[in-house]
């Protein structure tokens, strides 16, 4: 289901640094997001709404200063779009339920995808997966 939300709505809702990154297309500094480096279990989300992205599975390093992923959790979460924007064309990645701007997909990644989905960590959000011990 789709997530429509009034620019005061997701001013309100978002911090001013998601803000500019989710719905403003911009990109945060690289190598400062709070989950770049993070190596737990779990699945990112969108920060916005919710929507699940990526998991930690396929989660790499790609030296580039943003979480890096090598293939969605669900492609139908994620909408590629030609970004023409900076003089160079690009493939903006946005989630498909509230048309957050996630970051730039880029064919240099890993097998067996070859993809690098790059991802701004303000656009995201990260659910532990809960151990199965007992």
């Amino acid at each position: 289901m789709k997530k429509i939300l009034t620019d005061a709505e997701w001013k309100h809702k978002l911090t001013p640094e998601q803000y500019r990154v989710l719905r403003e297309k911009e990109t945060e500094a690289p190598f400062t997001g709070k989950l770049l480096y993070n190596k737990e279990k779990g699945m990112y989300v969108c920060r916005a709404c919710g929507n699940t992205l990526f998991s930690s599975d396929t989660k790499f390093d790609a030296g580039c200063g943003w979480p890096s992923f090598w293939n969605p959790a669900e492609n139908k979460n994620i909408i590629e779009r030609v970004d023409k924007s900076h003089g160079m064309i690009r493939k903006e990645i946005l989630c498909a339920r509230c048309g957050g701007h996630l970051g730039h997909v880029f064919d240099d990644g890993p097998k067996p995808t070859g993809k690098r989905y790059c991802v701004n960590s303000a656009a995201l959000g990260f659910i532990k997966s809960v151990s199965s011990h007992k």
